[in-house]
């Protein structure tokens, strides 16, 4: 085997490690430049004799031939993005720019080659009499919408334009979550161990490890979205609890790693873009062929989700400054998660320590394996002999019923100070059936606080979200790779992970974490408590998002926020999930304009969930069987709604959402 890896390089060829799996031990920092420069000359090989094949178009000459185009490219351009996003270390920093500008390149070039264009232009305009499957109709009519989408139907002067555009973007989205992760890093609060007062037990543990790591005494809390919101729910200290809450609502908010220029300059681009391609705002352009279609249709489902959201909010609040009163605080931002959580014990005998207690990272995600088990007849098997990018990260192969190999997962759960924000699913190989099985290689990234933590359950959560995305992908039973597991429109590909969310808090996985029935009781009591808060503090980050795409002209993104937020409504004591200057889904990810997919797709998963109450049995086989078929295995290969349908029997039903979030009247 050392001979054989010795031969093959870890970035251009496929790996003949087990399973495909990437030969991470054998990848530096200086390899990706060169590789992925010989892996865009070899694209541009294949393309060119796509373009140039003198046989008249047709789909397997053409459209399959493009699915096959670049493989060696496709390689790289994973593996670089999965080490840059989880252990963006300086010397992948450094080059990362650059790599995002070669494929923004590379892609612009392949879309305004206007042999290729014709090629499909006309498969497309004879689509009505070729003889092609759904699967293959759709992804005919997604080619076509890709190059017109990229440019191709632009005269040469707007495709130069559009070109330079598409630069700018890049490195502006490059810049923007640079920024992000380095004021995530550069800030720390260090604790005494009676500033630590109030914080549970595992925290305690974890924030005196990593100040011991350091070389410090006491505790050390970082800007990890785990720290941050465990430290306004529990720290006692009122001061400390606004400190850290300003710090992480203020990143990119000036400074040294200042995001506002940039944000007004995206904005500003990206509707220069969407004029060029003909349309009248960026969202417009951006929700063509997302299930909601148009701007107004995903702005009436925030907008009637707000107007429950925000009384109910109210509500909330009221209640809280009861309490607060008693120590004479007004509340304020800083104080709703520590006087909620006061409510949640109080009340409902919620307390947030004994259920981090029993919410051990490790114990939940072998809850997560589990519930797949028992849904969809997989097992984990770990396989440490695979090398992966951090020591933290776990391999898994994964097998279905009769040992039937399904792919691998990659599991990398820990925070660090390399890794990027939040949490999130990639894959480094999609399935795919063109010229033969491929089986997926999927990865799942968190932040929590250490391999031993205990999670809250929306951490929990957390964990069972992005398992969702990975089992969307290992599931998937596709022929082409473009339409694979995840590749669907943004407003569906968050329903089979938001859907997986339901299974942490029902009472048969909390039994098996060993966590005792009244504890489990009052996890079910208080599961609707705080729904208007966390309902305001997501679609007020929709609204924003959604709104300043709608703009037909360049406005100040801060002030008009401020605007936006007060003709809103919006309670003074809550502000958005994520803020203009550190929103890297909108900024530095793939969900401008598309970050009310969530809620959207929460009126499916919602809904779908039903199925499984109504059968009365959360394992029911025959449901967890047609739910593979009929949506994870189907990807992009038809219209999501009629997957959906395929599935529930019917069109979803918005009412779903509000009972889910306890916003009916």
């Amino acid at each position: 085997m050392t001979d054989t890896l010795a031969a093959v390089d870890p970035l251009l060829d496929e790996s003949p490690l087990p399973f495909g799996a990437p030969a991470f031990d054998r990848i530096d920092a200086d390899d990706f430049l060169p590789a992925l420069r010989a892996g865009i000359l070899a694209a541009r090989a294949e393309i060119e004799a796509i373009a140039t094949d003198p046989a008249p178009p047709t789909f397997a000459n053409t459209v399959e031939a493009l699915e096959r185009a670049g493989a060696a490219l496709s390689r790289v351009r994973r593996i670089f993005w999965t080490v840059s996003s989880a252990q963006a270390e300086p010397a992948i920093r450094a080059i990362e720019a650059e790599v995002a500008s070669l494929l923004t390149e590379h892609g612009t070039a392949t879309a305004h080659d206007p042999r290729l264009f014709a090629r499909v232009g006309r498969l497309w305009a004879e689509r009505a009499d070729l003889t092609l499957d759904e699967a293959q109709h759709r992804l005919l009519d997604d080619s076509y919408r890709g190059f017109v989408d990229g440019g191709a139907a632009l005269s040469p002067e707007h495709k130069a334009r559009f070109a330079a555009i598409q630069q700018e973007l890049s490195a502006l989205s490059t810049r923007f979550g640079q920024n992000v992760l380095a004021a995530t890093a550069d800030w720390s609060m260090r604790l005494s161990a009676a500033e630590a007062s109030g914080l549970p037990e595992t925290m305690l543990t974890s924030t005196a490890a990593r100040a011991a790591a350091e070389g410090v005494a006491g505790h050390l809390v970082t800007m990890g979205r785990g720290d941050v919101e465990a430290f306004l729910a529990f720290g006692d200290r009122r001061d400390l609890r606004e400190r850290i809450w300003r710090a992480f609502v203020g990143r990119g908010d000036g400074g040294a790693h200042d995001n506002r220029a940039i944000v007004a300059s995206i904005l500003a681009l990206r509707h220069e873009k969407a004029a060029l391609l003909g349309a009248a705002t960026y969202a417009d352009h951006s929700l063509v062929g997302t299930m909601a279609a148009t701007p107004a249709a995903a702005a009436a489902l925030l907008d009637r989700v707000w107007a429950p959201a925000v009384v109910r909010a109210g509500e909330e609040q009221a209640e809280l400054q009861r309490l607060a009163d008693a120590d004479g605080v007004t509340i304020a931002p800083w104080d709703w998660r520590y006087y909620a959580e006061r409510i949640r014990r109080d009340r409902y005998a919620l307390d947030g320590a004994a259920v981090q207690r029993c919410l051990r990272l490790e114990r939940v995600r072998a809850a997560a394996f589990g519930v797949a088990g028992r849904l969809y007849g997989l097992t984990f098997t770990a396989r440490p002999d695979l090398p992966t990018w951090h020591a933290d990260v776990a391999a898994w192969a994964v097998a279905g019923r009769e040992g039937r190999h399904v792919g691998l997962l990659y599991t990398d759960f820990v925070a660090r100070a390399e890794k990027h924000g939040g949490a999130w699913m990639g894959t480094l190989r999609v399935q795919e059936a063109l010229d033969g099985a491929v089986r997926p290689i999927v990865y799942i990234v968190a932040n929590f606080a250490a391999a031993d933590a205990g999670l809250s359950v929306d951490e929990a959560r957390t964990l069972f979200h992005e398992f969702g995305h990975a089992l969307h992908a290992l599931l998937s039973d596709v022929t082409y790779p473009s339409q694979a597991g995840t590749a669907v429109t943004r407003d569906f590909v968050e329903f089979p992970s938001k859907f997986m969310e339901h299974w942490i808090v029902a009472p048969e996985v909390l039994a098996s974490l060993n966590m005792p029935a009244p504890l489990i009781a009052a996890v079910g009591r208080a599961e609707l408590y705080g729904q208007g808060f966390a309902t305001v503090e997501f679609v007020a980050s929709a609204m924003l998002d959604l709104a300043l795409h709608r703009q037909t002209a360049p406005v100040d993104p801060t002030a008009f926020a401020t605007e936006l937020f007060a003709r809103a409504g919006m309670p003074a004591a809550i502000v958005p999930r994520h803020g203009l200057t550190h929103f890297t889904h909108v900024f530095d990810g793939g969900y401008a304009s598309q970050y009310y997919s969530y809620l959207w797709a929460e009126v499916l998963d919602a809904d779908a969930f039903e199925a499984f109450g109504e059968s009365g049995d959360l394992f029911d086989r025959d449901l967890a069987d047609r739910f593979v078929r009929e949506v994870l295995a189907r990807g992009d290969t038809r219209d999501p709604l009629a997957s959906f349908a395929a599935f529930r029997g019917r069109a979803p039903q918005e009412a779903a959402l509000l009972r889910a979030r306890g916003l009916t009247s």
